[in-house]
């Protein structure tokens, strides 16, 4: 592990690093991946980290290795890396430092279900690898201008996927039941009362300078009628209540695809949950723990926000609802950050979208997905940003996912 200190690089002015406090987020972003290595060390077999097939989570062991060859693919093999999120995706590329890598950590060659059989590296050539490839983005970095956003839009671009994959790789650790021991304690905080916000016109995603995600662009006004909102997620306290008012049993609370995903997983509560009655229940990282009721509730699907909400009176947010109450309620109580939200609205291109050269990021998963807003306690605090656009299939319960709601 690298030994360095890496002060001030976990906060939101990532998007607009010049190159010294990059170079260093980039460090600490590799020394937190090795941590996770150690981890998985530790709870798996230490050298091929064999994890079941699933279609919600990778091998570890590809995991690592497309963090390598993420950034070494944007940035030392390409040779337009000076042209930023203009380079062409298509264009040529140098050959990596490992041989077979477009081959084995390349999405479009090894698609999902693949990984499994793939004849990947063990654990040492692997760290070796990660090594190697950072050490090179540092030299290049190194020789890079200062204050350009298109040199340096690769590198902030590498830096955020290293950080989603740490992120996905809390999240193994939670549904395979192991502590790693990196992560924060969700707090607990008293309930405060919804807002109510006034009609308005708000903007819409971002054309700001420095690091933008493609699926942010472009700014974009909309006529937001008034609208009241939850001050912060949905806790355990009030979900409860739908378990116990026999919610999942009953058919008038769910879509038509919500009903048959509860029919087909069996589903009585929330994933990882042991009981609700007479307080909750649930595994977390292999322990079964007693939950505070005023934590907010986690692991739960799209469906399953959707049907509370139709149980409650009230409905999902829409993610420009959802935004605007995150900037305009900051000093009124609106609290984000402890779960990944759900809102109502499918994850679409914005008007004017232009997709990055890192294309199957977005590209193919408009209209098959829900939006999710905020960050989890799991998410780093760089990544964090009340413009940030996440996105899943509705059926997905295994992430750090709960939900708010608006008056109906």
């Amino acid at each position: 592990m690298l030994d360095i200190e890496a002060p001030n690089v976990d906060s939101s002015r990532m998007r607009r690093a010049g190159k010294e406090l990059l170079s260093l987020a980039l460090i600490d972003a590799r020394n937190h991946t090795l941590r996770w290595i150690a981890a998985c060390e530790r709870a798996l077999e230490a050298t091929s980290m064999t994890v079941p097939p699933s279609a919600d989570l990778n091998p570890p062991l590809w995991s690592l290795g497309h963090i390598g060859w993420f950034q070494e693919y944007w940035i030392a093999r390409n040779v337009q890396r000076q042209r930023g999120d203009r380079c062409d995706p298509t264009g040529p590329r140098l050959g990596s430092i490992l041989p077979h890598a477009d081959r084995w950590y390349d999405p479009m060659n090894a698609p999902h279900a693949s990984r499994w059989q793939l004849d990947l590296p063990d654990l040492l050539p692997t760290k070796q690898y990660l090594v190697e490839t950072l050490e090179t983005t540092l030299e290049l970095l190194d020789g890079t201008p200062d204050d350009d956003d298109d040199t340096l839009y690769v590198y902030r671009l590498a830096l955020f996927h290293e950080d989603e994959h740490i992120e996905a790789l809390a999240t193994l650790s939670q549904t395979l039941g192991f502590d790693a021991g990196l992560l924060p304690a969700l707090s607990t905080h008293a309930p405060r009362e919804p807002l109510l916000f006034p009609a308005t016109r708000w903007t819409l995603g971002s054309d700001a300078s420095g690091f933008v995600f493609d699926n942010e662009r472009a700014a974009h006004e909309i006529a937001l009628p008034e609208f009241e909102i939850d001050a912060q997620a949905v806790s355990w306290s009030q979900y409860s209540e739908f378990v116990e008012d026999g919610g999942y049993d009953d058919r008038r609370h769910w879509s038509d695809e919500g009903w048959a995903w509860v029919q087909r997983e069996g589903r009585r509560t929330p994933r990882h949950v042991d009981q609700m009655r007479q307080g909750v229940l649930q595994r977390r990282f292999g322990k079964l723990v007693r939950v505070p009721l005023a934590q907010p509730v986690v692991h739960v699907s799209w469906y399953e926000a959707d049907a509370w909400c139709r149980w409650a009176g009230r409905r999902l947010p829409a993610e420009v609802e959802w935004e605007a109450a995150a900037h305009q309620g900051a000093m009124r109580g609106f609290r984000w950050g402890q779960v990944w939200e759900w809102t109502a609205s499918t994850f679409r291109p914005y008007p004017g979208f232009r997709a990055d050269p890192f294309r199957d990021y977005s590209l193919p998963w408009f209209g098959s997905h829900k939006v999710l807003r905020g960050a989890s306690f799991a998410t780093r605090a760089r990544m964090r940003s009340a413009k940030y656009r996440n996105f899943y299939p509705p059926e997905r319960d295994d992430l750090f996912a709960g939900f708010r709601s608006c008056a109906a």
